[in-house]
């Protein structure tokens, strides 16, 4: 049962939305990122719901964090810039960072006054990310960063990036290291344009030329990225989990909506059988992912290892998510094919939940993994 304080966030998220949803159809439209509204969410405490207040967050615990994505869940652009900055950014720094790390980048970060990045994925380093090329040479007091990020979230918007660099390639995925970079040290990007969904989510890639970082933003120890990278995911994964739940509430809200309202042959929709068996299994994929999801947050709450809950959570939710969209297209019929209508960016919204922070495929082999125990190579 939740207590107020998740009520409470779950009805100031539902408010924020009622201000924001015509102001965030303009920024979809135009593929440009929502920088009003992040100064906003950052005001509301959203951007550091559970940092703790003496480094500038709200000081509430993890289940507020997932009530408030799921609020956001229907509003994928949003939820992403939440996630990212939260699970991504400020979860590695609270857990790995040191006092000053943390005093230098978390309370703003909290705040929403700079945006974070996380630099993992390369050209030719996604699913196998410990393949990755990014170098890192150490020189005196400092590392000297060259290579390549790409499908980075906040790339052309952050200020400081969390990039994983291989300090010691004959050591394989022991040999890489977890840097905090500032885009002032020299950072590169350039946005990537034309996704099919997260519009008003920046996205882009990442170069690291001759860039100098002193030794002191190693996060944790040199050696120990691949280690924080996958702790991260966990989080990360549990946290889409939460927004495709969001999504999936948001299309079967609408869809009954529509249902109800909409008459064919002299009666609403909502009283053919097809429709709603529809219905139906929209709310079994939707419930079904909810309890999957709440389950990883638990056990992660218990401070025990939660990899495989939340990697059920992210396989279920992701793909259930794209089923009930598909649903909610099906049962809005020749209008959910046009844009006026939101189940259409719903549905285009859904497809990144199976290829980001691991794809589906690789969810697949690290659940089968834990069962057989036979580690997946996805996981080093």
């Amino acid at each position: 049962m939740e207590i107020p304080e998740h009520r409470e966030i779950r009805h100031l998220a539902r408010r924020f939305l009622e201000e924001a949803r015509s102001a965030l159809g303009e920024y979809e439209a135009q593929e440009a990122f929502p920088w009003p509204l992040v100064k906003r969410m950052g005001e509301l405490g959203f951007l550091g719901v559970f940092v703790p207040e003496e480094l500038g967050g709200a000081g509430l615990d993890f289940w507020a964090y997932v009530a408030l994505l799921e609020e956001l869940g229907g509003y994928a652009s949003l939820r992403s810039i939440l996630s990212v900055q939260q699970s991504l950014v400020l979860t590695p720094l609270l857990a790995f960072g040191t006092e000053a790390q943390k005093r230098r980048y978390v309370p703003r970060l909290a705040r929403g006054e700079i945006l974070g990045a996380y630099g993992l994925t390369e050209p030719e380093a996604g699913s196998d990310a410990a393949s990755l090329r990014t170098r890192a040479y150490r020189d005196g007091d400092h590392y000297v960063l060259e290579g390549q990020k790409t499908f980075i979230s906040h790339a052309d918007v952050a200020q400081v990036f969390l990039i994983f660099a291989k300090s010691d390639p004959e050591k394989g995925s022991r040999g890489i290291t977890a840097f905090l970079v500032e885009r002032e040290d020299g950072v590169r990007t350039t946005p990537l344009k034309g996704k099919l969904g997260l519009r008003a989510a920046d996205t882009g890639m990442v170069f690291l030329e001759g860039v100098r970082v002193p030794k002191d933003r190693v996060l944790g120890r040199e050696g120990e990225g691949f280690k924080i990278a996958l702790a991260t995911l966990d989080t990360g994964r549990v946290s889409l989990a939460a927004g495709a739940v969001g999504l999936m509430q948001r299309a079967l809200d609408l869809s009954l909506r529509y249902a109800q309202e909409r008459r064919q042959f002299g009666r609403p929709i909502a009283g053919f059988q097809l429709v709603q068996a529809h219905l139906a299994q929209m709310k079994l994929d939707l419930e079904a992912s909810r309890l999957l999801t709440y389950q990883a947050v638990a056990k992660k709450l218990k401070g025990e290892r939660y990899t495989l809950e939340a990697s059920m959570a992210k396989l279920f939710a992701s793909e259930a998510a794209n089923r009930v969209a598909y649903r909610a297209i099906q049962i809005h019929g020749g209008y959910g094919f046009f844009e006026e209508y939101e189940v259409a960016r719903l549905y285009r919204d859904a497809r990144i939940l199976t290829l980001y922070e691991g794809t589906s495929e690789i969810q697949t082999l690290v659940i089968g993994a834990h069962l057989t125990g036979i580690k997946a190579f996805a996981e080093g």
